[in-house]
């Protein structure tokens, strides 16, 4: 979608901190973190929300939530962390285009 913030991201017209990448996936750092370790990890392929996610993404959606617990781990999050996934703007979605929050390490450092 060409006004989608995340696919900009996706197509290298916005940079990012990223955290990992494959040919399905992106995951960067929030550029808002609720805590000291906050990224997301997005389908590169353009999902507006959970919602409207079929079979056919079941894969994808499994391959998301089994990278977090990696990723968090190489963040430094070893003591745990929290998942969280907005969906619709009733559920707090401001982006739409799905992704998954994982964030953790009490508060956010303040950067200058």
């Amino acid at each position: 979608m060409s006004d989608c913030i995340f696919c900009k991201i996706v197509a290298g017209e916005i940079p990012c901190s990223k955290v990992y990448e494959d040919d399905e996936v992106l995951a960067f750092h929030d550029i808002h973190p609720f805590a000291r370790v906050h990224f997301l990890i997005i389908p590169k392929a353009h999902v507006a929300t959970l919602a409207d996610c079929t079979q056919e993404h079941e894969r994808l959606l499994g391959k998301m939530l089994l990278l977090a617990p990696r990723l968090a781990q190489a963040q430094g999050l070893d003591a745990g962390f929290k998942t969280l996934i907005n969906t619709g703007r009733g559920g707090g979605q401001e982006v739409f285009h799905i992704h998954i929050h994982v964030f953790g390490g009490g508060d956010p450092v303040p950067r200058s």
